[in-house]
């Protein structure tokens, strides 16, 4: 597909994919919950998604299909390291996937790593359920430095047009998919987390407990936390009885709007991840 054709499509490809996948999990966390609700669903879903919407206008006002536009040029300037080899347009693809998914883990684990980050990504760890909204609760501010991120590693890999518009259809889906309160068959999750982050696997790291909160990076491919070694299997506590979230702010005044947004501006001295419950399962 031709760069600019590829730009042309991403508003649409990529609205009418997360409203499917959104509705999908949805029904599939109704229909076969994992876990009782901490909140009713109209506590925390407006608060959820409006801070989306927020995001979402942000990057439309300040920067309208930048990682697209950002790889169309690459294209068409022939900068970075895959626009410098002559590989068939599918290799090319499949590496920029790759390589963007792991450059997402990356960014993940320092977002944990660096205190002033971490405030920033604390807003979507907060969240005392775990569904699909909380896939879609991050702070404007960490979206841009994410988007800018993105940018960079896009220009360094030469990653095709068509490549970064596919890596964000997926990475979105599987955001939604490994967020979701749903019910999947013990097996089938065994075998599913060796290609894709389950959310029995990703739920861990929306545990209280330190080492479980610093494990599980991953949003779309499982291997990167398998070959880096922070690959943990199962809560310590089980899964139904884990505590979610961030000690110090699951009251319900946290769940509100203004709340999620100012919450980097907060010191909050109970934040810090518990060390309890630190066994592997």
């Amino acid at each position: 597909m031709r760069p600019d054709a590829v730009a042309s499509i991403e508003p649409a490809l990529r609205l009418g994919a997360f409203a499917g996948v959104f509705v999908l999990v949805a029904l599939w966390e109704a229909l076969a919950p994992r876990r009782t609700r901490a909140y009713a669903r109209a506590q925390r879903w407006p608060h959820n998604l409006g801070l989306l919407a927020l995001d979402a206008l942000a990057v439309r006002l300040l920067a309208p299909g930048v990682a697209v536009a950002v790889a169309v040029a690459g294209e068409a300037k022939s900068w970075g390291l895959l626009n410098a080899m002559a590989l068939p347009p599918w290799v090319s693809v499949s590496i920029a996937v790759v390589a963007l998914d792991l450059a997402i883990y990356l960014q993940h684990v320092l977002f944990h790593a660096v205190p002033l980050l971490w405030r920033l990504h604390r807003v979507h760890h907060a969240d005392p359920d775990f569904d699909v909204t909380t896939a879609a609760r991050f702070h404007p501010v960490e979206i841009l430095l994410s988007l800018g991120i993105k940018c960079a590693v896009i220009v360094a890999l030469g990653a095709p047009a068509f490549a970064v518009l596919l890596f964000e259809v997926l990475l979105n889906a599987a955001a939604m998919f490994n967020h979701a309160n749903g019910r999947l068959p013990l097996a089938v999750d065994r075998w599913l987390r060796w290609l894709v982050v389950t959310p029995d696997m990703h739920r861990v790291h929306h545990s209280v407990v330190r080492a479980e909160m610093n494990s599980n990076f991953g949003f779309n491919l499982p291997w990167w936390d398998r070959l880096f070694g922070t690959y943990r299997a199962q809560p310590a506590a089980g899964h139904t009885a884990m505590r979610i979230g961030v000690e110090g702010l699951h009251a319900p005044e946290e769940l509100t709007l203004a709340r999620l947004l100012t919450q980097p501006l907060r010191d909050i001295r109970s934040a810090a991840p518990t060390d309890s419950h630190e066994g592997r399962a």
